[in-house]
């Protein structure tokens, strides 16, 4: 077996373990820096009644602290499915070179995991979506924006 098909290997069987526990749903996630492990993660939404406890967030905060980083670079990810839009963000933000997915968005909507009404959402225009979204305090919010764009010692990330 090769070493990408291994790491695929490692993340289902999380992704096994995880559901037997009880955790959350059917998902597992590895992070792979250098032909290394650095990180682990499994669905543990409603062990730990946190909504954004998917798989690839467990995964990226653990491969962080274990790296001391904010940023994933040079790292790949491998996931036991397609990662849904939150997941995608979050990868995005980590900045890896590369993700590898098993079963689909289309195999997830099938036992239950449909997240087609978030991508449809996502693509409307604000006034259009399901949940209300509304702009307030912007006027007291970009002070603090503007603060952070003269701060000398700031962090880009």
């Amino acid at each position: 077996m090769d070493e990408r098909n291994q790491f695929m290997q490692e993340a289902i069987a999380l992704s096994k373990q995880g559901m037997l526990n009880n955790d959350g749903g059917p998902f597992g996630c590895v992070v792979v820096k250098d032909g290394l492990i650095v990180g682990r993660g499994w669905n543990k939404v409603t062990s730990t009644n946190d909504p954004t406890a998917h798989a690839e967030v467990t995964a990226i905060r653990d491969a962080c602290a274990n790296m001391g980083t904010f940023q994933l670079d040079g790292c790949e990810i491998y996931t036991s499915c397609e990662p849904c839009p939150m997941c995608m963000g979050a990868i995005y933000w980590a900045r890896p070179s590369r993700v590898f997915y098993a079963n689909t968005r289309e195999d997830a909507a099938n036992i239950g995991f449909d997240d087609s009404l978030i991508y449809r959402e996502l693509t409307l225009p604000l006034k259009e979506r399901k949940i209300a979204i509304y702009c307030i305090g912007r006027d007291e919010a970009i002070k603090v924006f503007e603060e952070w764009t003269a701060k000398a010692d700031r962090t880009d990330y």
